[in-house]
């Protein structure tokens, strides 16, 4: 384990760039690439998501101008 590393998350997603993840003693893979359905699963995903944000932003605008 990188001895800079200062991840200590519960679970072995910490993303924090060390080689080896919380202590495990096996290299952590991370797939860098993704099927044409995982990109369009992801994207409809951000999609829904920022139509929240743009209908909180309109209600935020509505309550103000009252």
């Amino acid at each position: 384990m990188d001895e800079q590393c200062e991840c200590k998350h519960d679970e072995c997603e910490c993303h924090c760039g060390c080689e080896y993840c919380c202590g495990d003693d096996e290299p952590v893979f991370e797939r860098r690439f993704l099927t044409k359905a995982e990109q369009i699963e992801e994207l409809e995903a951000y999609l829904k998501e920022l139509k929240l944000e743009v209908q909180a932003v309109e209600e935020h605008l509505a309550d103000l101008r009252k």
